[in-house]
């Protein structure tokens, strides 16, 4: 695979500059989760369903400030949102280890509710700064980027709980996000190209909901969250084989592997000459994990069976962030940029829960294969209302299977 359509996405002026620091600074987002976990159970000394409750109030405070903080930067820029979520964020976890477990759970909800929107924003940047013929290609990159953000930040959690305790690693937690924040609040990089501006500019009104928010839309945002339950279920069906094959000392091994089975997926689809449907690809990633429980529980062979549906991962959720981009007009991008991130986080929330009953009950192969039969049942939903959209995309690329 050539590099040459990265060297010349990595030349357009910003853009490598963003992806750096979208990088450095989602390590800090991925190890919040592990590391409040870690303290619930560690420091405070209460068990895991505690951990599970301040997780659930931290997802549900995301899952709804997420298209908030993208609506305020459409109508009032990145800088003030940025500057008001920095500040929570340090007020948060500058006195968070310090909480009962009660007021924990409340402060959470807040800190969820005013987190930094790292990830919406840096997609929102990338639609805005990279030229449409790069488009696919800058959020392939910005996927693979976020698999090693979610690589590096929660073994850096544990191992900062580990050496730390979890009252200083929640201080290191907060001083990264808010370094972040200040970065980002430094660099201000454009939420819309100059050309959108000047549109938006000259309409002077906000943009409806009515022309972008369509079914289409909402069966975009249901295969993501079909793409996060398949994902997440996967991991914990990974882990459960893991276990009772006893090579639960392997478990960081095969995640890490699996995670580089979505880089090398998602840097070949990148340099690809033309995109897919995002509704092909997260079927297929469905349809090929189904199968994947008939290896047994040698977990050598499970990391085999996973090659077809792992290479898809990174495509498939970048290609529905592709697709977003070129469905929402500009003054908009924020909001659906926001409620994608939501549809992510209920995808993975949901899976928790509901993975793990599927494995008590009748075991990892079992949960592997409900979870790629939600993936696929989600895209054959979607599917008549994809062809229905009266949405035009800017660039001859494929939308429908």
């Amino acid at each position: 695979m050539a590099l040459e359509p990265y060297r010349r996405l990595l030349s357009v002026p910003g853009v490598r500059s963003l992806l750096l620091v979208g990088m450095v600074a989602r390590i800090p987002a991925t190890a919040t989760g592990i590391t409040l976990t870690l303290h619930v159970v560690n420091g405070l000394g209460l068990g895991f369903a505690q951990a599970g409750l301040a997780a659930t109030a931290s997802a549900i405070g995301t899952a709804v400030g997420s298209p908030l903080a993208g609506r305020f930067i459409d109508r009032r820029g990145l800088r003030p949102v940025i500057l008001v979520t920095s500040l929570a964020q340090l007020a948060f976890w500058a006195t968070a280890w310090a909480l009962p477990f009660p007021a924990l759970l409340a402060a959470t909800a807040l800190a969820g509710l005013l987190s930094l929107p790292l990830f919406s924003v840096i997609r929102q940047c990338v639609a805005a700064m990279v030229p449409l013929e790069q488009r696919r290609l800058g959020f392939s990159l910005d996927s693979m980027i976020i698999e090693l953000s979610y690589m590096t930040g929660p073994a850096l959690g544990v191992l900062g709980v580990t050496l730390l305790g979890s009252t200083w690693t929640m201080c290191v937690v907060g001083v990264g996000l808010v370094g972040a924040g200040a970065t980002l609040f430094a660099l201000n990089p454009p939420v819309r190209s100059a050309e959108e501006a000047r549109e938006i500019a000259k309409t002077g009104e906000p943009v409806s909901r009515r022309g972008w928010l369509t079914p289409a839309f909402v069966g975009l945002l249901g295969t993501v969250c079909a793409a996060t339950f398949v994902l997440t279920t996967t991991e914990l069906s990974l882990v459960a084989v893991m276990k009772q094959s006893g090579d639960t000392a392997w478990t960081g091994l095969a995640i890490g592997v699996w995670c580089a089975y979505s880089l090398l997926g998602g840097f070949v689809y990148g340099g690809l000459s033309r995109g897919f449907s995002p509704l092909l690809l997260i079927g297929a990633m469905g349809a090929l994990t189904i199968p994947v429980g008939l290896v047994g529980d040698d977990w050598r062979w499970l990391m085999v069976a996973l090659v077809p549906a792992g290479v898809l991962c990174a495509p498939g959720l970048s290609a529905t962030v592709d697709t977003l981009s070129r469905w929402v007009p500009a003054g908009a991008r924020g909001e659906a940029m926001g409620l994608h991130g939501t549809a992510l986080l209920i995808g993975g929330a949901a899976s928790a829960p509901m993975g793990g009953a599927l494995i008590d009950s009748w075991g990892p192969g079992w949960a592997f294969a409900v979870a790629g039969l939600v993936g696929v049942v989600m895209v054959l939903l979607a599917l008549p209302f994809w062809r229905r959209t009266g949405v035009q995309v800017e660039e001859s690329v494929p939308v429908s299977t």
